[in-house]
């Protein structure tokens, strides 16, 4: 977090010199009000900077008559921005792990996703927060995270490839160690339904 965090004013000015920038005048009457709304946005955009990624990741349950097969969470809707254009990626996360005596609800694995997601982030360094957070909080035999995703950083400008979709993977535990246990995950993910948008 920087020492000097500008006021929600100061930023609305640097919006300002944005629209300059382009060429639009900031005070015609469309755009008056374009300041507030673009650092309204940033609030909802990046509010994971003041989330805590582990804190829903803290309360378990131990009562699972000894469920120590996979479980996996699938279509977990991601919606980011690349630090690069500051222009969102949008897609799917899947995340499974296998117990250690320890589960987790569900809505919390979406919950990680979400806090990391509402930051600037590349989609390699997304998966493997997600996935290290889990592993390094459950410590569970096997943690697995996969993200499929749209950039628009790759769809509207550059190459302009609207239809290419990148697929990052992290894996810990049995999931690297056992090849089977790695099929299994990768199978079911493959068996579901793409959500919709990819």
């Amino acid at each position: 977090m920087p020492e000097h965090r500008p006021t929600a004013e100061q930023a609305m000015d640097h919006v300002r010199a944005i629209l300059s920038f382009i060429g639009e005048d900031p005070t015609r009457e469309g755009l008056v009000d374009t300041p507030k709304r673009v650092v309204k946005a940033m609030h909802e955009h990046f509010w994971g900077y003041g989330a805590d990624p582990i804190e829903p990741l803290s309360r378990t349950f131990s009562e699972v008559e000894g469920y120590d097969e996979l479980v996996l969470l699938s279509n977990i809707q991601v919606h980011s921005h690349c630090e690069h254009h500051m222009v969102p990626f949008v897609g799917v996360a899947h995340v499974g792990y296998i117990p250690n005596g320890r589960v987790v609800g569900l809505s919390k694995l979406a919950r990680v996703v979400d806090i990391y997601s509402k930051r600037l982030q590349v989609q390699e360094k997304l998966t493997a927060q997600i996935a290290g957070a889990i592993h390094e909080t459950l410590k569970p035999t096997a943690v697995g995270v996969v993200i499929q995703a749209r950039h628009f950083c790759m769809c509207y400008r550059g190459v302009q490839q609207p239809n290419a979709v990148t697929t990052t993977s992290k894996l810990y535990g049995t999931f690297l160690s056992n090849a089977a246990a790695r099929a299994e995950f990768f199978q079911l993910i493959g068996t579901t339904k793409p959500a919709e948008g990819m």
